[in-house]
């Protein structure tokens, strides 16, 4: 690959620079943020709050006696506790008095180190959950019934008996589940282009004639994905796949499936007006639910129906719980697919480094806040897992050092704990080049 073309994929690399820097800064400042005010709680004095490193652009000191600052650079961020030789919290320099020694980090007791560590990661997820909560309430979840709020433009050819109000009560003769109506509108359904649809209309009871319930339309679009790159976008309908034409998104799956990653001719309904297309499958290690993973040739387009449903707003309790459920998954797929990239089963394609996650900043900025929003909440919590890892440097090394004291009543040597520290920053180091050639020349 030609590093003269890195940045061309980019689209606009201005933007998408300045997607990843609102994204990191906003997930640097709440993961300081926990260490400082648990360590602020705790007893321990924080002496700078850094937005950035390098050169300081602004500063301010509260009363509390702490520095606020952002600097240049802005690609992370430090708390400076007192008696810290350096931002990573190693070395001591505080003196000998108690009173002091007591708002070091390395002279407090170990509960409060131990908590003021923990609290930036921690926050990470706090931080998503409340987004991911917050995303749920706005946007609501499916009424149930299943009501069509407004119909989506479709081609003439269409047939579409439906109209907004309607409650969906069956389709094709099956009755519609009353949990996860719209999640399993394409299950168990005849395999037709025009099915009969039992609605509720002005509260009678009536047949009409309407689509497949899950028509070839995207819904979405991944970022850096084969229909990213070929310029699909939400609401597009597909009119035929390699020659056929389909009528249900299942088609398009069966299709791409078969297809052995060969690149497949498309032909798309966009603002009424047809285009042709072609797109490339892509591989890609998938999740199952069971555990593990499969590989499958992907397009990168979720589903879409030909109308919007109606919602309600949900407890504030269902969607945290939702949301905690949410980043749990986040949680144990990111362990599962580094377990698996380690024991060579899955690619390490599927590892995005800074280029990767910059690209995709600037992609989900571009469809949209709520989108940008929901991307900043999974970054979040992948940044609180990785700081959760024992490796000195991150929180989750400076907590086994901890957990030694714990057990053994005496904290590591300060030489043992440097040798650690730059093996720990090498380690650091080395997989940041990986990800960051694996996202340039290994995986374009």
């Amino acid at each position: 690959m030609d590093p003269t073309q890195i940045l061309p994929q980019f689209g606009n690399a201005a933007f998408t620079l300045g997607a990843f820097v609102v994204a990191l800064s906003v997930i640097v400042a709440i993961h300081e943020y926990g260490h400082y005010i648990v360590g602020r709680w705790s007893g321990i004095h924080a002496e700078v709050f850094s937005l950035g490193f390098g050169p300081v652009l602004v500063s301010r000191r509260d009363r509390h006696g702490t520095v606020w600052q952002i600097a240049a650079l802005p690609f992370g961020g430090y708390v400076k506790f007192l008696g810290d030789a350096n931002a990573a919290s190693v070395g001591q320099a505080a003196g000998t008095d108690p009173a002091r020694l007591r708002h070091t980090m390395l002279g407090a007791p170990l509960w409060a180190r131990a908590a003021t560590v923990a609290a930036g990661p921690v926050f990470n997820f706090i931080l998503s959950i409340a987004i991911f909560a917050g995303v749920m309430l706005v946007q609501g979840r499916p009424a149930d019934p299943l009501t069509i709020a407004r119909m989506l433009p479709l081609p003439d050819a269409y047939v579409n008996e439906l109209r907004a109000g309607d409650e969906i009560l069956a389709i094709g003769g099956a009755e519609l589940p009353s949990e996860g109506g719209v999640a399993r509108l394409a299950e168990g359904y005849p395999a037709e282009p025009v099915l009969d649809y039992r609605v509720r209309r002005d509260g009678r009871e009536m047949l009409v004639r309407g689509p497949y319930p899950q028509p070839p339309l995207v819904g979405g679009v991944s970022p850096r994905s084969a229909a990213d790159a070929a310029g699909l976008r939400a609401g597009d309908l597909i009119l035929s796949l390699d020659g056929s034409e389909v009528f249900a998104f299942a088609q398009l799956i069966e299709t791409v499936t078969a297809s052995d990653g060969r690149p497949l001719e498309m032909t798309i309904w966009r603002d009424g007006a047809t285009r042709d297309l072609t797109l490339t499958p892509r591989r890609v290690d998938l999740p199952r639910e069971e555990g593990g993973f499969e590989t499958r040739w992907l397009l990168g387009i979720s589903s879409g129906l030909f109308f919007e449903a109606a919602t309600e707003t949900p407890g504030l309790g269902t969607a945290l719980v939702d949301a905690s459920a949410q980043v749990w998954r986040i949680i144990t797929s990111s362990l599962s697919g580094l377990g698996h990239m380690i024991t060579g089963a899955i690619s390490s394609c599927n590892l995005s480094g800074p280029v990767g996650i910059a690209q995709t900043s600037g992609a989900m900025a571009e469809q949209g806040a709520t989108s940008f929003i929901w991307f900043v909440a999974v970054l979040s919590t992948a940044v609180g897992l990785l700081n959760l890892f024992p490796i000195p440097v991150l929180d989750g090394g400076h907590l086994v050092f901890f957990g030694y004291e714990a057990i053994t009543g005496r904290q590591p040597g300060d030489r043992a704990l440097r040798l650690l520290m730059a093996l720990g920053l090498s380690l650091i180091l080395t997989m940041t080049v990986f990800a960051v050639l694996n996202d340039l020349f290994l995986c374009p």
